[in-house]
This record gives C-alpha cells, structure tokens and sequence, in this order.
C-alpha cells in the first residue's frame, strides 16, 4: 500500500486531537518510511561430441556451476550515480537470474543445462586410436558467457589450439558461439528442474585438420531435474554443416550427465556422451563415452569473482571411436 494511503486515516480523525495525531506521526515516521522501501533482489544461490576430433571440442561447450558453482553471490546494491549505473543493473539482473533457476553444478563434457555467467578454459589430452600419439587441445571451444536477459545467455568461444604428437599440422581451430533460450524453471523446493532451447555452431576459422572447413549449426534441446543432492542434466541436438555434408555427415548428439552435490564444494559426477551419425564418410557409425569426472569449488576470488576447477576422463565403450579417451581439465571464473 503506498505510504499516502496509509496515512488516509488521519484526515478522518477529529481536528481537536492534531496535536496526539502529529505527535504519533512523528515517533511512528522512521519505522513506516523503510517498510515503503522496496527489497534489494535476493541471490541464490563440454557438451556436444565431435563429427571429428575437432568438432568434439568445438560443440562441447559449458560452463561451470550457476552463479560461481552453486553457491549465491551477494546482492548488488543499487547504484548512487555515475557511469557504472548500466553495470550495476545488469549485474543485479544476473542475479535475479539465477536466483531464479536451480542451482546444479556444470558437468566435464555435457553442456551445462543452466543459464550462466563466467569465463571458463578447458584444456584435454586424448589418445588417438592407433595408440602411441596423442593430441593436446588448449582452449577446448569454451570462453566468455554471459547473460544479457532474464531469458538468454550467449556464448563465444575463441579458436582452440591443438598440437598433435602425430605429424600433423598443430594450429588453431573454429570460431563457435552458442546462444541459450529458457523455456521453463524452478528453483529447488519449488520444483527444481529446467527446460531450454540452445543454438549453437562455429564458423571455418581454422583449417583441417584443427579446423571443420564449413560451418557447422547446432540445435539442442535440453532439460534438467534435481532430486535433494542429485541432479540429472541432458542434452539432445544435432550437428548439421552448412556445407559438405556428403563429407561430414550429419550427427545426433545425445548427453547425460548425473551429479551429487557435498559439502556445496564437491561435486562427484558420471556422464554418457553418444553420437550417431547419418551420411558421410562415418554413415552408420556410433561412439558412446562414459565420463566419470569430479568438480571442486566454487572458491571466493575477489568481489563477485568465484573460481571452481574441474576435472574427468572420456572412456570409449563401443568398438568404433575416435580416440581410446580423453583426460580434461576444466577452469572455471563465475562472476
């Protein structure tokens, strides 16, 4: 109720008593103002596989755990003045974003299925399947993500660098982006799950082997559900080039990733990430990895900067794959 109002009773009340009225007004005033006042917002609190090598890490992209791993950061306060007022609004709008979601940690491979806002670095080394060699990817696809509406995040991930003990060329790979549209969310005791439409991709910035040399669009749809300390992620999409799918094939993407949550600071966890692919050179193929993986954190940096690291291995369980498994290690700044 406005203040106003509340104060429309004392035009009601006998003229001869305005000395009690005002004396009344006077010692009730500091205790009504703040009760006008509105609250400041509570805080609360890798993922695509590859049509190669190289689209494996360029697809896999996530980040690490809703607001700095699963753990609110501090309310923003609202700007005095000045030039930093748009930061402060948008910052209190991330907030208001992950307050209002829940709060999962993100996996090693699969895609995290929350809205987040961070930079995170991955690196990974993998054995090739012919044994002997293996390949080292600086970057793995990940980078900046941030959420610039209450329903979006956008991601862009600069060109990994990969450097082969084989003789091929080391190099940069692709460019890739992804974007994140929030269908449906509820935080934990009111439902704790999520729904969301992804569409991500990369452009040919690199050149084979390290690049694709076309780009490449992924639609995903991905879905989320907690159960007290146990939280399910997965994610389904496909990788569709722009060009050269008689080369390339198309692929259907299918992730899952189970986690626990101890302590808030450890995070145990099993994935599967399958592809199975249509047309090209690999027809008919299937691969399927189980990830078993460990995150640790979120640790407080500085201010709203929070810091989790990451790590787990990619086994290959069917008879075709591309690389006999993959150890990562994955960094990740929340902020």
């Amino acid at each position: 109720m406005p203040f106003k109002e509340n104060l429309s009773w004392v035009k009601r009340l006998p003229t001869k008593r305005s000395p009690v009225v005002i004396a009344i007004l006077v010692l009730t005033f500091p205790c009504i103002l703040p009760a006008q006042e509105p609250s400041q917002p509570c805080n609360t609190g890798l993922a695509n596989s590859e049509l190669t090598s190289a689209a494996c890490d360029r697809n896999e992209n996530a980040s690490g755990v809703d607001v700095g791993l699963g753990t609110p950061n501090r309310p923003i306060l609202a700007p005095n003045s000045g030039d930093g007022g748009w930061v402060h609004a948008w910052l209190r709008k991330v907030d208001q974003v992950r307050a209002s979601q829940p709060h999962f940690v993100s996996p090693i491979v699969t895609t995290h299925v929350m809205l987040v806002q961070q930079f995170r670095y991955d690196m990974s080394w993998q054995q090739d399947p012919a044994g002997g060699t293996s390949t080292a990817n600086y970057g793995a696809s990940k980078g900046l993500e941030i959420i610039p509406l209450s329903r979006l995040e956008v991601g862009i991930f600069p060109p990994n660098y990969l450097a082969h003990q084989s003789s091929a060329t080391d190099g940069f790979g692709d460019l890739s982006f992804q974007v994140k549209f929030r269908a449906l969310a509820a935080t934990e005791g009111r439902g704790d799950y999520f729904v969301g439409f992804f569409f991500g991709g990369s452009l040919p910035t690199g050149n084979p082997p390290n690049g694709i040399g076309h780009t490449i669009l992924s639609p995903t749809l991905a879905a989320a559900k907690g159960f007290g300390h146990w939280d399910i992620q997965t994610t389904i999409g496909a990788n569709l080039p722009a060009s050269g799918a008689n080369i390339l094939g198309r692929a259907i993407i299918f992730n899952t990733a189970i986690n626990y949550k101890i302590k808030k600071r450890i995070w145990p966890m099993l994935e599967q990430n399958s592809v199975f692919w249509s047309g090209g050179v690999l027809d008919g193929k299937k691969q399927v990895f189980l990830t078993p993986g460990i995150v640790l954190g979120p640790f407080n940096v500085a201010e709203r900067l929070r810091f989790g690291i990451g790590t787990g291995v990619q086994i290959a369980v069917t008879e075709f794959h591309q690389y006999d498994h993959r150890w990562v290690l994955s960094l990740r700044f929340p902020f």
